[in-house]
């Protein structure tokens, strides 16, 4: 069996420093979670099967978190409490149901509801980014056939046109100030720079500003495409969090906490945070879910409602993310064929814009003769 080679000094140094450039991939930590359950399900010890994993994990950075850990479970603290420790990698949501497993000595079960939420999480993540392969070549080609419109043809037809004794047509002179404007050093410094300005010092608005990001975040909601698919995706993540933490046996109010912190959109997060400080004085999950008819459908709402009374929540949040997991592939799916037309349209009437640019002084210029 061939040995692993051994990295000098020098080479794991340079190995640590890129693996900090980049994020941990997503594939990596379910690969650590499914391999650590199976082998504490097989009855090995969990310090054992840590420093199996230790030795197969090869980013740098993991592999030293999983050391740090394999130290701290050695002096005796549960692994709930040192997976805490690394938020980043083990986000909050994910060190809570572990902690419900190692309370009810049940971590094994704790960990397969990790690894089926991570499972999930990254399908989910995935089918997003599928769906937008496609409409990101054409624009990127677009903006390619653009770019060398303006450098290389655009140049040379100014020439020819500004010769004309005659006046030029209105979309040809429209071309034509274009072309001057974005062939010009100043007039594309200070548009690059304009740009760059507004785009870092907008997401920082919505990044350091609690109001603009939550104004932001209700208008992903409701644009007219992207709302739905937006709305859908984070129905589903609330549906198979918060399943997965009361499958772990995490108490509702800290679920639903826990499951708000996890939300990447910021109306959501805010709704499910007060239905959690609500439900500490005795309110129903349905009753207030149902005082945000815009984020929870009356059939999220119905089907918590049906658990509550039969207490067979989870089960049911299980048939809602199941739903909402559907309705995402569905709507993805659609979503490319709503946009591949849309873009066509738009390609052709910016050709037929350019066309209609060159071809009409030509008609002039042959009535001169």
């Amino acid at each position: 069996m061939a040995q692993k080679k051994v990295l000098s000094p020098l080479e794991e140094r340079l190995n640590y420093a890129v693996a900090r450039l980049f994020p941990i991939p997503y594939i990596q930590k379910i690969f650590f979670v499914t391999h650590l359950r199976v082998m504490l399900k097989a009855g090995i010890s969990l310090v054992e099967s840590l420093t199996v994993l230790q030795k197969e994990i090869a980013n740098p950075i993991f592999k030293k978190m999983i050391a740090q850990v394999i130290d701290e479970t050695e002096q005796g603290k549960p692994l709930n409490e040192t997976l805490h420790n690394y938020p980043k990698i083990f986000p909050t949501m994910y060190t809570n149901m572990v902690a419900a497993g190692e309370m009810s000595g049940n971590l094994v079960g704790a960990l397969e509801q990790v690894e089926l939420q991570m499972k999930r999480t990254q399908k989910l993540t995935s089918s997003i980014r599928g769906a937008m392969v496609y409409p990101a070549i054409i624009v990127g080609a677009m903006c390619i056939i653009g770019a060398i419109m303006v450098i290389f043809v655009l140049p040379k037809l100014t020439a020819l046109f500004t010769n004309f004794s005659t006046a030029l047509p209105l979309p040809t002179r429209i071309l034509l100030s274009i072309s001057n404007a974005l062939s010009s050093p100043a007039t594309m410094t200070i548009l690059l720079v304009s740009t760059v300005t507004i785009i870092v010092g907008t997401k920082q608005l919505i990044k350091r500003v609690p109001k603009a990001t939550l104004l932001y975040h209700n208008l992903m909601l409701r644009f007219p495409i992207t709302g739905k698919i937006a709305t859908t995706i984070n129905l589903a993540r609330f549906s198979f969090t918060l399943s997965s933490l009361l499958q772990s046996a995490v108490p509702i109010v800290q679920s639903l906490r826990i499951t708000a912190e996890a939300c990447t959109n910021h109306a959501y997060k805010k709704a499910l945070f007060f239905c959690a400080n609500r439900m500490e004085q005795g309110e129903p999950l349905s009753s207030l879910l149902s005082t945000y008819p815009k984020l929870f459908p009356p059939i999220t709402t119905e089907m918590v409602l049906v658990g509550e009374k039969t207490g067979e929540i989870n089960t049911l949040l299980k048939e809602l993310a199941s739903f909402y997991s559907e309705e995402i592939e569905k709507t993805l799916k659609n979503l490319t064929t709503i946009i591949e037309p849309l873009i066509i349209l738009i390609l052709g009437f910016a050709v037929s814009g350019v066309a209609l640019a060159i071809i009409m002084p030509m008609y002039s210029l042959v009535e001169l003769f």
